[in-house]
C-alpha cells in the first residue's frame, strides 16, 4: 500500500511558495490500476516524483508500505518496489545494446551474474520485444524504445509500476499495442499500476481514476461513475474518446446506446429509426 497523507509540494521553497500540489491524501492498495488524470501542471507528475522519493514533500508524508521517503535508509528499498517509465523513454535507457540496458539496472540492484541473461530474455519476453540482447538501442523504433524502458523496470520485478505519459510519443496502433502488452504482463505477473495519460480510452479498465485539477484532487471514483459527468472532466482539462461523446450526445436525445457503441449497434439504431 502507499499511502499520501496531506501532502503538499513546491519546487521553489519561496514566501510564499507556489504549490505544485496542496493537501493531497490519498491510499493505493496494492495491485490496484490507478490511473492520474488532468491537465498540464495539475500536479499529477509532481505526486508520482514522490511517490519513489525523487522529491520530498513539502509538507505531509507519503508510506510506501510502512516506509517514509522522507526516511534516507528506506529510499533504496522503496525506489526498487516503486519505479517510474518515463514520457521519453530515450531520457531512460543507458546501455548502447538492449541487452546493456536492462542488465545495467540490473547490476545496480546487485542481481546475480549467473542468472542475468535469463532474467533479460525474461523481460524482453514479457513485453513481447522481438530484439537481439546485442541489437543497438539507436535501431530500435519509437515502440520498441517504449517497450525496452518498460522491460528494464519490469526485471527489477517493481512492486508498484508508475507510467508517466509513456504513450505520448507513440501513434495510436503503437499505443494500442503497448497498452495491450502491458495489461498482459500484468495478468501474469501482477503489480500495482498507476498511469498518466491524456489518452482516456487507455483507462477505461482502471480500478479508478484520480482527477487533478490545480495541484488538488477534484475527484476520485471508478470510471463507470466519472466518464459520464462532462462537466467535471471538462475543467480538468479532459475529453471523451468520440464514440463516447456520441453516446452520451444520442442518450439526451432519449435513444438508448451502451457506452462505446460499435459499428453494428450504430447500423441498427440507423435502422430502427428510418
Amino acid at each position: 500500500m502507499i499511502s499520501i497523507r496531506n501532502v503538499s509540494f513546491s519546487y521553489t521553497g519561496g514566501e510564499p511558495p507556489v504549490w505544485a500540489l496542496r493537501d493531497v491524501s490519498l491510499e493505493l492498495e496494492p495491485g490496484e490500476f490507478v490511473a492520474f488524470l488532468g491537465p498540464n501542471g495539475s500536479g499529477k507528475s509532481s505526486l508520482t516524483r514522490l511517490l519513489n522519493g525523487i522529491e520530498l514533500p513539502t509538507e505531509g508524508s507519503i508510506l510506501v508500505e510502512g516506509d517514509d521517503t522522507a526516511d534516507p535508509l528506506a529510499v533504496p528499498s522503496i525506489r526498487r518496489r516503486v519505479q517510474i517509465v518515463f514520457q521519453n523513454p530515450e531520457n531512460q535507457q543507458v546501455g548502447l545494446t538492449v541487452g546493456e540496458d536492462i542488465a545495467f539496472g540490473l547490476s545496480n540492484i546487485g542481481w546475480p551474474q549467473e542468472d542475468m541473461q535469463r532474467r533479460i530474455r525474461w523481460a524482453l519476453n514479457a513485453v513481447r520485444l522481438d530484439a537481439d540482447e546485442d541489437r543497438l538501442v539507436t535501431q530500435l523504433s519509437g515502440g520498441e524504445k517504449q517497450k525496452l524502458a518498460l522491460a528494464s523496470v519490469l526485471a527489477l520485478a517493481p512492486r508498484c509500476l508508475i507510467l508517466d505519459e509513456a504513450t505520448s510519443m507513440l501513434d495510436p496502433v503503437s499505443r494500442k499495442q503497448f497498452v495491450e502488452t502491458l495489461h498482459e504482463v500484468r495478468r501474469e505477473h501482477p503489480f500495482t499500476l498507476i498511469y498518466i495519460t491524456h489518452h482516456l480510452e487507455e483507462v477505461f479498465e482502471a480500478d479508478r481514476w484520480v482527477l487533478f485539477r490545480q495541484g488538488g484532487v477534484q475527484a476520485v471514483g471508478k470510471p463507470a461513475e466519472l466518464w459520464t459527468q462532462e462537466e467535471l472532466l471538462s475543467g480538468c482539462g479532459l475529453e471523451l474518446p468520440y464514440p463516447r461523446r456520441l453516446a452520451l450526445a444520442v442518450r439526451k436525445l432519449g435513444v438508448p446506446v451502451s457506452d462505446s457503441p460499435g459499428p453494428e449497434e450504430w447500423r441498427k439504431l440507423l435502422c430502427a429509426s428510418s
